[in-house]
């Protein structure tokens, strides 16, 4: 298979750091050094909005709320050491099928809220699944957990510092109030709520450099299997892109319906194990990896200006090395640890994507153009630093 560009959207004056897909709306945004987000169609590729006027420096990430009906809301994430949330409310034909926008001021972007209290760039934001928590990440190594009480109305309700380094990423399980970060500390950090605490319930070691982004398997995806949940995908400044599974949970992320208690039980544990790393692509760091919930392909970009595409294939699981009995309850026995249980192989590779350029992010998305040939038919967005988002399809 090979990697074929079916158009480029008008570019930026400055870099793209990130992008987003609109999780039900044929639009994808992007978040530019230029302090701008711009909106545009996934069926036209017109641009349609865009975002600025609320931020003094770079927008470095944006993100779109899930689980809401008759408006859109977007967070960005600057290094102005702001977070801000813009509200458009989407009861117009053109929201539902990625014409332009309604000429009416009221339906316009509306900047509704700006969050503060990082001292220094935001690097990420993430929504939870159910839209009612927002993540902040920044380099002043904190991870900030935000809960909208009502409309236009956020509060910090975890400052997380777990981190010794700069937090590059943040992103939600898609089922489970179960966050994850990734950081310049060469880690990837898992929180959940316990009791009305926010805690650190597992870290995941193995990269010896920056983990620039992570993501999680989606649900329904080929190879999600219920019992074990979804899988994280992370990639770093080695290299590598490696997969993590989780093997077992303690305290109360165990269950699912607890009793209400006014003692505090068990600590909130989580172990997670590495499963798999990806075949070697990329010869410079890899900012950025995306999990695709149709075909469950795996995309990767870098700073050597590549774009690649992986494919999980069944394999048989090999016998686990044999060891010595656990001494220690809170150490997992090597035997426990995960098995591979299928491989991983590159199925497009594409160089110079964006020419001369490093490629800063990549994201699945549903076809939505004339050119779809299917209801499962799925692209590949790309960012870069030449402002560019550039849209692709796996061909034979």
């Amino acid at each position: 298979m090979k990697l074929q560009k079916i158009t480029s959207l008008p570019p930026h004056p400055d870099r793209i750091w990130s992008i987003a897909v609109h999780p039900t709306l044929p639009l994808i945004a992007t978040a530019s050094s230029d302090r701008t987000s711009r909106i545009s169609s996934l069926l036209t590729y017109r641009a349609l909005s865009t975002i600025d006027g609320g931020h003094k420096r770079s927008i470095r990430s944006v993100a779109w709320k899930p689980a809401i009906k008759g408006e859109s809301v977007l967070a960005t994430g600057s290094f102005d050491a702001t977070a801000g949330i813009w509200r458009r409310f989407e009861d117009d034909l053109g929201s539902s099928t990625g014409g332009e926008y309604a000429d009416d001021e009221e339906e316009e972007w509306r900047f509704a809220v700006v969050l503060d209290g990082h001292e220094n760039e935001v690097k990420c934001v993430a929504w939870s699944a159910g839209g009612n928590f927002l993540a902040t990440c920044s380099r002043d190594k904190t991870v900030w957990v935000w809960e909208e009480m009502e409309e236009d109305n956020f509060e910090t309700i975890a400052v997380l510092q777990d981190h010794t380094q700069d937090v590059k990423c943040v992103t939600w399980h898609p089922e489970e109030e179960l966050l994850a970060s990734s950081s310049y500390d060469d880690t990837v950090r898992l929180y959940r709520e316990d009791v009305d605490d926010w805690v650190c319930c597992a870290l995941l070691e193995g990269h010896t450099s920056t983990v620039w982004c992570i993501d999680f398997e989606k649900p329904g995806s080929p190879h999600y299997v219920e019992s074990r949940s979804s899988r994280l995908a992370s990639c770093s400044d080695d290299l590598s892109i490696r997969i993590w599974t989780r093997v077992s949970r303690s305290g109360d992320a165990s269950t699912v319906k607890a009793v209400p208690s006014i003692l505090r039980g068990a600590p909130v544990e989580e172990e997670w194990v590495h499963e798999a790393t990806l075949p070697k692509v990329h010869t410079r760091a890899v900012y950025s990896v995306s999990w695709s919930a149709r075909s469950g392909r795996i995309v990767s970009c870098g700073g050597d200006g590549k774009v690649a595409v992986y494919e999980e294939v069944a394999g048989e699981s090999e016998p686990g090395p044999e060891s010595e009995p656990c001494e220690s309850e809170s150490e997992p026995c090597e035997s426990e640890q995960a098995k591979p249980r299928s491989e991983w192989k590159v199925v497009a590779e594409l160089e110079g994507a964006h020419d001369v350029f490093e490629v800063n992010g990549v994201a699945w998305s549903k076809r939505w153009d004339k050119g779809r040939k299917s209801d499962g038919e799925e692209i590949i967005a790309s960012c870069g630093d030449d402002g560019v988002v550039s849209m692709w399809e796996l061909v034979d």
